[in-house]
């Protein structure tokens, strides 16, 4: 066997690539500018001139694209910049997932551990497990409307009205519409639920600052604003700001299966159940399937994959109005991208499919 050869079986069997490895420093490092007719089509998709009066049509603020640690690509509109702060919205739930991956890490928690152990004003509700919550899958009856039905809408009234005092106890107050653990229901109280839980698993002293000691500064992420409801516990369905390159660290953890340099930030399992799909989920219920407080690119039921042009593997945090950060793992290719979509006019697979056609470089595993 050749030195070569030696080295490349040393590394596989060490779980360590076989090239040298990219991380961000204060500052990501940037490969060479691309250029061509496939960039300006995806340029051309992604910040088209809109009428901001109607807000009729796509409206990107941020676009990032990051391959094997290096930024590819880079672009703002309007008043985002590379250290803007941005809301996030529903992606926050995603990062939520990644936040309790380090508490489950440090053995706070198993995902079969019943929620009401953490979060005591679930104890009408006492077999909802935290892999119930983690699925959007814990029975509670929920409406996840937004403008369109205001009236209706249970996250409206938890953010806006009356549970916005406290939302994981709003959350909690809802009647049982199935047995936990059998039916897919997006829902934001779930997500605040997880957030109330957390607050027991590190204790009442440590909470506030978890996030930033458990996720945020072994990233090096120092633009980064968690809202808290009037309970004290994050609003972790919707309301967490972060710039677009320190959402990118987050992506590049999860495309290095939980890895930080040397230090294994999550475990590998963790990661794996992020991006598998929950049994409680039917083909057609969301915009993708649901995984563990991810979303992911999965043929399920005979149906085809929510976003075809892109990878099977592909999985997102998403958000609303347009806010995404995607993961390609077989590709090493982390993109985020932030806008203001009112009008539904921005499609997911759209934005992969030209990303992928004007970084052809980046599709080989």
């Amino acid at each position: 066997m050749s030195k070569g050869s030696f080295l490349l079986v040393l590394l596989a069997w060490l779980g360590l690539p076989a090239w040298a490895e990219e991380w961000p420093a204060e500052q990501w490092s940037r490969a060479a500018q691309a250029s061509g007719p496939a960039l300006q089509a995806l340029e051309d998709y992604a910040f088209t001139p809109r009428d901001d009066e109607s807000r009729q049509g796509v409206r990107t603020d941020a676009l990032l694209v990051v391959h094997d640690g290096r930024l590819l690509y880079e672009r703002y509109a309007g008043p985002t910049g590379p250290q803007t702060p941005h809301l996030i919205w529903s992606a926050s739930k995603s990062v939520l997932a990644v936040v309790m991956g380090v508490a489950y890490g440090e053995g706070r928690f198993t995902l079969q551990d019943r929620a009401a152990g953490f979060y005591p004003a679930l104890k009408s509700h006492p077999d909802i497990t935290l892999a119930d919550l983690l699925h959007w899958g814990s029975g509670l009856a929920w409406q996840e409307d937004y403008e369109y039905a205001p009236l209706n809408s249970s996250v409206v009234a938890m953010l806006y009205t009356r549970g916005h005092g406290d939302m994981a106890a709003f959350a909690a107050q809802q009647a049982a519409a199935s047995a936990p653990g059998q039916v897919f229901r997006y829902s934001s109280g779930d997500s605040n639920l997880l957030a109330a839980s957390l607050r027991a698993m590190v204790g009442a002293q440590q909470y506030a600052d978890y996030p930033w000691h458990a996720l945020f500064e072994p990233l090096g992420i120092s633009q980064a604003v968690w809202e808290r409801d009037g309970a004290g516990t994050f609003v972790a369905s919707s309301y967490l700001y972060m710039s677009a390159p320190d959402l990118a660290r987050i992506g590049l953890l999860m495309q290095r299966e939980g890895r930080w340099r040397d230090r294994q930030l999550l475990p590998k399992a963790w990661v794996e159940f992020c991006r598998t799909p929950f049994s409680g989920y039917r083909a057609g219920q969301d915009v993708a399937v649901a995984g563990g407080h991810w979303w992911l690119n999965r043929a399920l039921d005979g149906a085809s994959r929510p976003w075809p042009d892109a990878p099977a593997e592909t999985y997102a945090a998403l958000g609303h109005w347009g806010q995404a950060l995607y993961v390609l793992p077989q590709q090493r290719l982390v993109i985020v991208r932030y806008g203001d979509d009112r009008d539904g006019s921005y499609q997911h697979n759209e934005l992969l499919k030209r990303v992928l056609a004007a970084f052809p470089g980046s599709q080989q595993p």
